[in-house]
């Protein structure tokens, strides 16, 4: 078996993979997932994606401020949280500019464990009126060449409560790595990377009319939002819709003959679907993936296969879509993760 690469759509250079680069607001580390299997669906917290690099963090007792609109503030010290975590199982992050060509490689999985923030809005009396949850990490003072200062997020209680979120302490049965969100890092499964704000310091309950956080709107276009709203109750839930993307193409002799196999993933969507077609010229039709499992959990990823005899040796796009058109696929839609594969022999 010979394991072919898959290629992007231009000259630029492809980024070294499972190695840290730059640093600060400036940092990158694009995970290697042309090794994912069934028996490694889930990255080591070393070669997990790194979107930014832990800022200097405060030396005293980590605490975590639940604030704002309420009839009294609360503090919960680590050691209170600790108390409360629970497993919450396999979940992906994906940067919302993990894009194709310059950046694919920022989306990972790890086993999570921390604690419902739902459970903890409940230690709390809101004051009268509408309100949202605004919850902010500590973060690099100045912006730098590729990101804005800033590390603040705001959503309605119940797209928390409906994404199961969570104040995650730990990934992969060990405390949060640094650069991965230390001691404290919200998750919000099924959304971008970019609403799982690291090194959690506040959660705030504040007025329905507050203005879009830095974050939120530097992230705007990325998460698909209408311009960039004002207000922050105006923005879209950051979710995910369904992807997918090859991560490898294999070379096989079947009975004397050449045969290649595309491996990949899929991930995203507000259900679980095998809906799933491909093709490799913009002539030809979609036709369905050959094995494509319906998913247990649209909260991390699954591998689909497809058997594939090319016609001649040439390059060749790798195209997936939905069949189903009542799915919403707006990355998939423009072509966002399409992979391109040098076929030499046949």
């Amino acid at each position: 078996m010979r394991t072919l690469p898959l290629g992007r759509f231009d000259s630029r250079p492809t980024p070294p993979l499972d190695t840290l680069i730059g640093s600060g607001l400036d940092a990158r580390q694009f995970t290697d997932l042309s090794t994912l299997s069934d028996e490694s669906l889930v990255v080591s917290n070393a070669r997990f994606y790194v979107r930014t690099t832990s800022p200097q963090i405060p030396r005293e007792p980590w605490v975590v401020r639940m604030g704002g609109q309420v009839r009294r503030p609360l503090e919960l010290p680590l050691e209170t949280l600790r108390a409360l975590v629970r497993p919450a199982g396999v979940n992906l992050l994906e940067c919302a500019g993990n894009t194709d060509p310059a950046n694919f490689g920022l989306i990972s999985a790890a086993a999570w464990s921390g604690v419902p923030v739902a459970a903890l809005l409940d230690r709390v009396t809101p004051l009268s009126g509408p309100w949202r949850i605004r919850v902010t990490g500590v973060d690099h003072p100045q912006s730098s060449r590729s990101s804005v200062a800033g590390a603040a997020w705001v959503f309605s209680r119940d797209e928390l409560e409906r994404s199961g979120a969570f104040l995650a302490t730990e990934m992969n049965g060990v405390p949060l790595p640094p650069d991965h969100g230390s001691p404290v890092r919200l998750v919000v499964p099924g959304w971008y990377g970019c609403a799982c704000i690291k090194w959690v310091s506040q959660v705030e309950l504040v007025s329905n009319d507050v203005p879009a956080t830095s974050q939120m709107g530097e992230f705007a276009a990325r998460t698909h939002q209408q311009g960039a709203p004002a207000l922050a109750r105006d923005f879209e839930p950051a979710v995910i819709d369904l992807a997918a993307t090859p991560i490898r193409v294999e070379q096989w002799i079947v009975n004397g003959r050449l045969t290649y196999r595309v491996i990949g993933i899929m991930w995203g969507g507000a259900k679980p679907t095998s809906a799933l077609t491909i093709r490799f010229k913009y002539n030809q039709p979609f036709v369905p993936v050959d094995q494509v499992a319906l998913p247990t959990s649209t909260a991390t990823w699954s591998l689909w296969s497809h058997s594939w005899r090319p016609e001649s040796p040439g390059r060749y796009q790798v195209v997936l879509r939905a069949s189903d058109p009542t799915i919403r696929t707006r990355r998939l839609d423009i072509f966002w993760y399409t992979r391109d594969v040098e076929i030499d022999e046949v």
